[in-house]
């Protein structure tokens, strides 16, 4: 794992290089599903960007990822929790998510979607998500506080 990593603040600048980075790291379960669509990956990204609740990751000062948490109501979502491909499989994911998903007193469950036969639907069970529904292309998973 990474000797040294920490978050910041997304702003609207980093808008680009998130949707590049979604872009690079669905690809390959977006093609293996036949919805990879070169433009459509990057819009849904900026349509649904909100930076007041997007944390970047980084590592070595240089940006290596990102996540959301967007609030609702009864639950809290976890949207977008994208590493480059050469921080991917060293523990960062596992180390950011725990402190993610670390008790803060809110009793409101995490909920996200995962496309189908995506290896991140592993890290989730293994920080205690669990199936809600599935479709042929998507998995809803819930983890209760």
């Amino acid at each position: 794992m990474p000797t040294t990593w920490t978050l910041r603040s997304a702003t609207l600048d980093d808008a680009s290089w998130m949707a590049e980075l979604r872009a690079v790291v669905m690809r390959p379960d977006l093609e293996r599903l036949g919805r990879y669509d070169e433009t459509r990956v990057r819009r849904r990204f900026l349509d649904a960007y909100r930076p007041e609740h997007t944390s970047v990751i980084v590592v070595d000062g240089v940006a290596a990822g990102l996540f959301a948490v967007r609030p609702e109501p009864e639950e809290r979502w976890l949207e977008h929790f994208y590493l480059g491909p050469e921080h991917q499989g060293v523990g960062l994911g596992t180390a950011v998510l725990a402190q993610v998903l670390s008790d803060d007193g809110d009793p409101r469950p995490f909920r996200l979607n995962v496309l189908q036969g995506s290896p991140a639907r592993r890290l989730y069970e293994r920080h205690g998500f669990t199936l809600e529904r599935e479709d042929d292309v998507d998995v809803w998973m819930v983890r209760r506080g």
